[in-house]
């Protein structure tokens, strides 16, 4: 009875080791959908034209659904971050800091879009929205979500 008693709390104490590692592993990412009256606040805070809401808001819905913790691992062995999904192959780097944007792509996928924001912007200044299949085909010349009843 001794060993099982024993083997039942060396068990125990495994498993709450695993489980306080797993938070702590876990906590730096909190998950956020932005709502588009949300999203639309962020984007003015960050200097973005109120006449391009509509094509970034329809753009994150497009990647992310507005959510901040998407990523898309891809065939070509790059994957997509954030709720603006910005790969890893040229503008950001997995585990440090690097590409165009000079930025740890895990650093993307938090409530923070700041710097999600800031890297976009380099993104949409050399190749437009173009820069993203999902804009091309469900926003370019389509209805761009209404902004009119936020408060913004």
């Amino acid at each position: 009875m001794t060993s099982t008693t024993n083997l039942n709390r060396t068990f125990a104490t495994l498993l709450l080791v695993v489980l306080v590692a797993a938070s702590t592993l876990f906590s730096g990412t909190s998950a956020k959908v932005f709502t588009k009256c949300e999203l639309a606040k962020e984007l003015g805070k960050n200097g973005i034209s109120r006449t391009f809401y509509g094509h970034w808001i329809c753009l994150a819905n497009a990647e992310s659904g507005l959510n901040t913790t998407k990523v898309t691992k891809l065939a070509n062995m790059s994957a997509s971050y954030g709720i603006f999904q910005i790969n890893s192959k040229e503008w950001c780097r997995e585990g440090r800091k690097g590409g165009k944007c000079n930025m740890k792509c895990e650093d993307f996928i938090n409530d923070n879009i700041t710097d999600d924001i800031e890297c976009v912007k380099k993104i949409q200044m050399q190749y437009g929205f173009n820069g993203w299949n999902l804009w091309q085909k469900k926003c370019k010349g389509k209805e761009l979500p209404n902004i009119s009843k936020c408060n913004v």
